[in-house]
């Protein structure tokens, strides 16, 4: 049994910002950014447009030599609903600085974004992983000159969500996770779990383990960390769609979230921005239990290793699951903004230039992690992405 210690870092707070009802498609607009964002917020936000300003004045180079006022038509996003409240925050200091420029982001998953970059039908994909080599190489063949980036500008933990009346907190081995979303395990007063939380009342309750029903990142990146922290009880690969029979389903990170609400005894893995007010699970690294937290997961991706073969311009990370290191927390997803380094429209290239300027920077990271939550990127991180987006350009 491993020993209880203090956890690292707290979890993470609700987000103010609430997700729409289950089933309710995002469409990001001018119009409705006044209903998304507090009062307080856009304040912010404001002040960081005016940061915007002048770090894209500054960094606008690299072929299409636009400014603010050039800038209009249409920029589409489709992709991971853990970066919904980010993107909001993106959006607001975007638009800020870019008011002619229609922005849309639709958070329909990680799989949803991918097919459509790759089909044409949207500008850029957030995704929850990387692109798999088959779908390299569509989306190479997509991009007007072949080269992709994949930029990992949005990091956050994944929770170990619950809710177990009575329990506010829970220690959980990577075995013992495997256990409850394999159904091996099924009430909350089971032995393992009672071994790990020796000061806790647990009930008898069922366990409902509530799972994704759409392809998404956030599950494969959950299943990849029980494949590998937990082989012994985890046998399935991992996978974007839920590999496994049994359990709840719902749609989307916000869907999963309002099924545990909702429902006693239940426990699911959503962004860890995205809890709100459930227990959260710390789990076993090394001889101790981290809580997710933003500082937790920003120390893991930045000890982990680059996907090896990929492009110039695609900075995928293989995170490391394995970690034994105090203070990192390995259940993490990291997601990427996909797109093409050469666009066959100079206005596409322009506007995909210029928000990815304001996502990596300094005012871009604070003000969505301000927002989300989420961890902000490293120097190192934001020093390449920046040559990737210096490289956007048109096909002449």
């Amino acid at each position: 049994m491993l020993p209880t210690v203090p956890l690292v870092g707290p979890p993470l707070p609700g987000n103010e910002v609430r997700a729409p009802p289950k089933g309710t498609g995002l469409k990001l607009s001018t119009r409705s950014r006044a209903v998304v964002l507090s009062t307080a917020l856009t304040s912010t936000l404001a002040l960081a447009a005016c940061g915007a300003a002048n770090e894209s004045e500054a960094s606008s180079g690299g072929g299409s030599g636009s400014s603010a006022a050039s800038l209009s038509g249409d920029l589409v996003g489709v992709g991971a609903t853990s970066q919904q409240s980010a993107m909001e925050a993106w959006q607001a200091g975007f638009e800020g600085e870019y008011p002619d420029v229609q922005f849309s982001y639709a958070p329909e998953g990680s799989g949803a974004g991918r097919e459509q970059f790759i089909n044409g039908s949207a500008d850029f994909a957030g995704s929850d992983a990387a692109l798999d080599e088959e779908e390299l190489t569509a989306a190479s063949e997509r991009c007007a000159g072949g080269e992709v980036f994949e930029l990992p500008n949005y990091i956050s933990p994944i929770a170990v969500a619950f809710n177990v009346e009575g329990v506010d907190e829970l220690n959980l081995s990577p075995a013992t996770i495997a256990g409850i979303f394999s159904n091996t395990i099924t009430t909350w007063n089971d032995p393992a779990i009672a071994a790990e939380n020796p000061d806790a009342t647990l009930p008898d309750t069922a366990i409902t383990a509530v799972h994704r029903a759409d392809d998404s990142g956030t599950t494969e990146n959950f299943t990849d960390y029980l494949h590998q922290a937990a082989a012994d009880v985890w046998t399935s690969e991992p996978d974007g769609e839920w590999p496994l029979p049994g359990g709840e389903s719902a749609q989307g990170t916000s869907g999963v979230i309002e099924v545990v609400t909702n429902t006693p005894g239940a426990i699911t893995y959503a962004d860890a921005s995205r809890a709100g007010d459930l227990g959260v699970a710390a789990v076993a690294v090394g001889q101790e239990f981290v809580a997710p937290s933003a500082e937790a997961a920003a120390a893991v991706v930045e000890n982990s290793p680059a996907v090896e073969g990929r492009g110039e311009y695609d900075f995928a990370i293989e995170v490391n699951r394995l970690t034994e290191e105090s203070g990192e927390y390995p259940i993490v997803l990291v997601s990427y903004h996909i797109g093409c380094i050469e666009y066959d429209d100079q206005s596409k290239a322009d506007n995909v230039k210029a928000f990815m300027s304001y996502v990596i920077s300094e005012d871009g990271q604070a003000t969505a992690s301000e927002n989300a939550g989420n961890a902000q990127i490293s120097d190192t991180l934001r020093e390449q992405a920046q040559g990737a987006v210096d490289a956007i350009t048109a096909a002449a």
